[in-house]
């Protein structure tokens, strides 16, 4: 059996029947292949023993062990099913496959509201038997309690709540929507509607706060009611609340700050016979990245993937050091101009 140390790319190019740059533009992440052909190339990496000395001087400054000799299983807690939770959950997967372990989903019922139904679930899916369990945002504040009560290592991917004693990964919003109002106010803007919920979850509340300090910093306040932060309007009453504010609010910029609010202000502008940039400048957080349908939106780069992977590092981290102080980490993005920002001295009169 060959020892670790003399696995090269030549290795495990000859594995797999690739090109050694194609296995080397894997292992780095870069595009110009399927993602079944970088997860073969992860395997057979991982199955030989190929490391490279990033990875591994990266994760000895880390203290983090290879753990190859255990494989170990984790389970990623989730509430229902779209493309922004399987972004993170295959940032995991790919970074816990390359050092020889698994993740898996396991989904709670939203019809959970006690702890006793909450224990009935642990026992149903047998958590306690996983190497550690993987938190996302959108877990109801009772099963987050609890989750962050089990005696099982953990990793919060979300913003901690106040004195919990977890480890957190997260992608910045904060910066982000400071990234969108210096990038506006740069352009000429001043008068900017926030556009989105501000109560349900944490990053929403910190979105909302930072957009605040953001406009504070310009010398503009920046209160509630003067924008659209409602959360339990009708798709109706929203587009009526939108239109009102556009009609009578003088606003020159729009911030979507939560990306499934974009298509209805596209609709609502577009309804007024208004457009992007034209009228309206806009900057959207997109938890997807690109928009297939608005390549060129500007907005901040928000690294769900990304922080998935650190999430899974993270993991090992905590299995490796149990005693030591719990971290919150935050992964900044930088900002894509696009071309849905224009100049105020270049914007229409309406």
């Amino acid at each position: 059996m060959r020892r670790k140390k003399q696995i090269t790319l030549h290795h495990v190019a000859a594995e797999l029947g690739l090109t050694i740059h194609t296995v080397s533009k894997a292992l780095r992440g870069l595009p110009g292949m399927s993602e079944t052909t970088r997860r073969d190339v992860f395997a057979a990496a991982e199955r030989l023993g190929y490391k490279t000395k990033e990875k591994e001087l990266s994760l000895g400054y880390e203290k983090t062990p290879m753990l190859s000799s255990k494989r170990r299983r984790f389970c990623m807690v989730l509430t229902h099913d779209t493309p922004f939770f399987r972004i993170q959950l295959q940032g995991i997967q790919d970074r816990l496959l390359e050092l020889g372990h698994s993740v898996s989903a396991s989904f709670m019922p939203s019809s959970i509201d006690s702890q006793q139904q909450f224990e009935q679930w642990v026992e149903q899916i047998e958590l306690h038997y996983y190497d550690g369990i993987f938190i996302p945002a959108t877990i109801p504040d009772l099963p987050e309690q609890l989750l962050l009560q089990l005696p099982i290592p953990k990793v919060l991917i979300n913003f901690p709540p106040v004195l919990a004693n977890v480890d957190s990964v997260i992608w910045d919003v904060v910066t982000a929507i400071h990234q969108s109002v210096d990038y506006l106010a740069a352009m000429g803007h001043r008068r900017i509607l926030y556009i989105g919920n501000i109560h349900t979850y944490r990053g929403f509340q910190l979105r909302w706060q930072a957009f605040q300090d953001a406009m504070n910093g310009m010398g503009m306040s920046a209160e509630p009611e003067l924008h659209l932060t409602e959360d339990d309007l009708d798709h109706e009453l929203w587009i009526s609340r939108l239109q009102e504010k556009l009609l009578h609010g003088n606003y020159t910029a729009l911030l979507s700050a939560v990306e499934n609010n974009l298509p209805r202000v596209l609709y609502t502008v577009q309804a007024m016979n208004r457009s992007i940039p034209d009228h309206y400048s806009l900057i959207s957080l997109e938890n997807s990245g690109k928009n297939p349908l608005f390549p060129q939106l500007s907005r901040p780069t928000l690294l769900i993937g990304e922080t998935g992977s650190r999430a899974a590092e993270r993991m090992l981290w905590r299995i490796a050091n149990p005693n030591q102080p719990y971290e919150h980490i935050r992964l900044q993005g930088t900002f894509f101009k696009g071309d849905t920002v224009r100049s105020l001295s270049n914007l229409p009169t309406i």
